[in-house]
């Protein structure tokens, strides 16, 4: 085997089936960025076969089980791919779908399913961004060209209009919003929770009707405490994760 199959944790493995000791690796070895190129693509199972100097059929059942728990995913002729299933820290760093996605590793992307001014919205819409009529967004999102979010926001009507004027597929919105068009952002406040797929939804996402997916709403505001974005979204739950961190507090 290679130098890595000579790594200090495989070789204390012992009596530990050699399939199982190299998915252990792999896995640490890609968190640590290896094995995988720019784009989150690993190694060909070959290339991991000599890689540690194994036969395909030891890679390929030391692989099988990190594709069934979600860590990579499969695509016909492609190759097998880091699954982005943190592609966003929730709790952190406030980042657009195409930041996050992008800092992924997968080329983000969107069809635009409707734009343009309303007055045809629900109270909420109208207390949070406090407007009368809005300019709204609603876009099927892709990761490699693969749809994986629903997104509907809306916007007070001067940057709306101006958002119109920018290519909708492929806009850093944040960035327009606060270097193009002088809205400094301060923080959002996001609510997450769980939501089943209406017919609607299965369709554009390409799954059942009733599967599990994840909701999020974000309004996000400006130093100035105005209301710059409300965003509604739905997602396919294998792409996101949440990840708190929790402390107790002692009297």
């Amino acid at each position: 085997m290679s130098a890595d199959a000579g790594d200090p944790q495989l070789a204390a493995a012992g009596a530990v089936p050699l399939h199982i000791q190299i998915r252990e690796t792999i896995r640490r070895q890609v968190r640590d960025g290896e094995l995988i190129d720019k784009t989150g693509r690993l190694m060909t199972e070959a290339e991991l076969g000599r890689h540690f100097g194994v036969s395909r059929i030891t890679i390929r059942n030391a692989i099988s089980p990190l594709v069934d728990e979600g860590m990579f995913a499969r695509s016909r002729g492609r190759g097998t791919f880091l699954r982005t299933n943190q592609p966003e820290n929730w709790v952190g760093r406030l980042m657009g779908f195409s930041e996050t996605i992008r800092d992924a590793g997968y080329k983000a992307g969107a069809k635009v399913l409707d734009q343009g001014m309303t007055n045809r919205h629900d109270q909420n819409v109208r207390n949070m961004l406090q407007e009368r009529a809005v300019w709204q967004l609603k876009r099927v999102r892709l990761a490699d060209e693969t749809p994986i979010a629903i997104e509907h926001a809306f916007y007070p009507p001067d940057i709306g209009l101006e958002l119109e004027k920018r290519d909708l597929i492929s806009i850093i919105m944040y960035a327009v919003i606060e270097e193009e068009l002088g809205h400094p952002i301060k923080e959002a406040k996001q609510t997450i929770s769980a939501c089943l797929a209406d017919a609607n939804c299965a369709k554009l996402l390409g799954v059942k009707s009733g599967n599990a997916l994840l909701s999020i709403e974000r309004l996000t505001l400006g130093k100035d405490g105005r209301a710059l974005e409300l965003l509604r979204a739905i997602y396919l739950p294998e792409y996101f994760r949440l990840s708190i961190n929790l402390t107790r507090r002692h009297s």
